[in-house]
């Protein structure tokens, strides 16, 4: 979905639902690194269910969080948290 597609283009991009846990813990987490990310509430869209299955169709386990830095899909809570426990997040976000 170009929509999804042109969101996720600049900077550090999180689509969220407003009353999902995860997707709050990885704000949380990206706030606590002292970074400001653009997070796009889906369940506030009215093509929700169409976001939703493009971003299941890039790849991502679940609809919901999804991270992108600089364009590049990083992934759900599983991936973000993986990379910042390995110490290779914070390099990306002081790139993307």
């Amino acid at each position: 979905m170009d929509k999804v597609s042109k969101l996720a283009e600049k900077g550090i991009v999180i689509f969220s639902k407003s009353s999902c846990c995860m997707c709050y813990a990885v704000k949380v987490l990206f706030k606590d690194l002292g970074v400001t990310p653009i997070v796009y509430e889906i369940d506030q869209d009215p093509e929700c269910r169409e976001m939703e299955k493009a971003l299941m169709k890039l790849g991502c386990n679940s609809p919901v969080p999804v991270v992108f830095i600089g364009g590049q899909l990083i992934g759900s809570t599983n991936e973000v948290m993986s990379l910042h426990l390995s110490g290779q997040l914070i390099p990306r976000l002081s790139h993307p």
